[in-house]
C-alpha cells in the first residue's frame, strides 16, 4: 500500500507541477520581422538622403561594422563617423535591398540579409561601383526596440591584387 501511495502522490505532484508551469511566451516573430523590415526601409531612405544621423540610428551602442576591405569598426560613435566619412565622399551613393528577415523563436535576435550597391569616385574622379551582399544582426533592446549589433558587407568584386615586391 505504501508504494501505491508514493506512486499516486508522485504522479499528483508531477501533474501539479506541470499544470503550474509558466505558459510559453507569445510568438511575436511576425511582428518582430515587420519591425526589422521597417528599420531597414527607414535606413534605406536615410542612405538615399545621405542622412548620417538617420542612417546610423539603427545601430546599437555596441555595434560592430564589417565593411569590405576595411578594418573592424566598433561602437556607435565610430560607426557614425565611418558612415559619415563615406557619405561625404565625392560621388558616394549607397542602396540596398532586404531579401530576407528571420527572427529567433525567443524573439530577442533577428537578422536581415540582402544585396547592396555602393558607388563613389576614385582618386581620378571616375565613379566606381561595388555590388555585394550583407547580413545585419539585430538585437531587441531593453526598451523593446530593435537595433543592429553587427553589420557585415561582402563585396562581389574580385579581391584586390596583392602588391608586387
Amino acid at each position: 500500500m505504501t508504494r501505491f501511495a508514493m506512486l499516486t502522490g508522485g504522479l499528483a505532484l508531477l501533474s501539479f507541477m506541470w499544470g503550474c508551469a509558466a505558459p510559453p511566451p507569445p510568438d511575436t516573430r511576425a511582428a518582430d520581422e515587420r519591425a526589422v523590415r521597417e528599420i531597414e526601409a527607414e535606413a534605406l531612405k536615410a542612405a538615399a538622403a545621405k542622412d548620417v544621423q538617420g542612417f546610423t540610428s539603427l545601430y546599437a551602442d555596441d555595434a560592430a561594422l564589417f565593411l569590405p576591405n576595411a578594418p573592424l569598426v566598433t561602437g556607435k560613435d565610430s560607426v557614425r563617423k565611418t558612415w559619415g566619412a563615406l557619405f561625404a565622399t565625392p560621388g558616394f551613393s549607397h542602396s540596398f535591398e532586404t531579401v530576407k528577415v528571420e527572427v529567433s523563436r525567443g524573439g530577442d535576435l533577428a537578422y536581415a540579409s540582402g544585396t547592396y550597391t555602393m558607388t563613389m569616385n576614385d582618386p581620378k574622379g571616375k565613379p566606381v561601383t561595388d555590388k555585394g551582399k550583407y547580413v545585419a544582426v539585430y538585437k531587441k533592446q531593453p526598451d523593446g526596440k530593435w537595433r543592429c549589433v553587427a553589420d557585415i558587407g561582402n563585396s562581389d568584386l574580385p579581391a584586390p591584387a596583392a602588391a608586387k615586391k
